[in-house]
């Protein structure tokens, strides 16, 4: 007796689990990229286990109740020990909206972490010695626990650099998208 062929339509459930790809969103799967499906979705979980792991690790080092985005800007405004404007801390960071830059600028400021100071017509910021002092902890926590329990050895840091790397030019492939569906 023939064996009955399956159509392709009832062929998913057929499939292998390791042959489909794991995205957020089916519907938005692309035959041309369904790769990029896959990414977008790693990137969702990434991006909130990241934002998760900052909030609590600036908790542990004495900040709490700040937003991912003031532990970010609070790390940036200690970058390098150089005074930050606000276009500028908006531009490094790809935030447009300057507003929520400058409301987690405010709030770092009453907690004393960060100062404003006038220059001319604009403003800078630069991280106060108590700002300092929670970057340095959590720094020293960001090292106990998260670089010892990545173990990382030279191929994964050059994997992760390269990730990176490609994170960065993807930045600016979704930034071109951004523009090109403003326009429409």
């Amino acid at each position: 007796m023939p064996k009955k062929s399956v159509p392709a339509a009832e062929a998913p459930a057929a499939r292998s689990a390791a042959a489909s790809p794991i995205v957020s969103s089916a519907h938005l799967v692309s035959p041309q990229s369904a790769e990029l499906s896959e990414f977008e979705f790693g990137l969702i979980v990434a991006g909130n286990a990241f934002h998760r792991w900052i909030v609590h690790c600036m908790s542990a080092a004495g900040l709490k109740d700040l937003t991912p985005l003031d532990v970010l800007v609070l790390h940036h405004v200690t970058h390098r020990a150089r005074d930050k404007r606000l276009a500028d801390i908006c531009f490094i960071m790809n935030v447009e909206d300057t507003h929520l830059i400058n409301y987690s600028l405010k709030k770092l400021q009453n907690l004393g972490v960060v100062v404003g100071s006038k220059n001319g017509k604009e403003v800078t910021y630069a991280s106060t010695e108590l700002g300092r002092g929670h970057v340095q902890r959590y720094r020293e926590i960001r090292e106990a626990c998260l670089v010892d329990a990545l173990k990382a050895d030279d191929g994964l840091n050059r994997d992760i650099g390269e990730l990176g790397r490609l994170l960065r030019v993807l930045s600016g492939v979704y930034d071109q998208a951004a523009r090109a569906a403003a326009s429409l």
